[in-house]
């Protein structure tokens, strides 16, 4: 039987603020992330591939951090990059998908 894990409720709130941000300011993430952002607000489970895609999504984005287009972590000029790490969880959610990744590959 496959492994599945619970997203906690600090990634479920990240999504949320994500998929609100995207909304309002039309940018940040792709279909992939809002779905990913769907899945997470609802706190449904995650697959083993889900935690690997994570965990890839977060290897590969964490340069978002220094753009220079609108602002990392801002309400009011968040950069696109900002929101789709919301989308998929935040801080929160890369520790999540790093802890359970590195657990899978063991």
């Amino acid at each position: 039987m496959a492994t599945t894990f619970k997203p906690t409720l600090k990634m479920a709130a990240n999504a949320k603020k994500g998929l609100k941000l995207r909304e309002k300011f039309g940018r940040g993430g792709t279909e992939v992330g809002v779905r990913r952002a769907h899945q997470l607000s609802n706190r449904n489970e995650v697959s083993e591939a889900d935690v690997k895609s994570m965990h890839s999504y977060f290897a590969r984005h964490g340069v978002d951090k220094d753009g220079k287009t609108h602002e990392w972590g801002s309400s009011t000029d968040p950069s696109a990059g900002y929101i789709a790490w919301l989308l998929w969880g935040g801080d929160e959610g890369k520790t999540w998908a790093d802890r359970n990744a590195a657990k899978l590959d063991k």
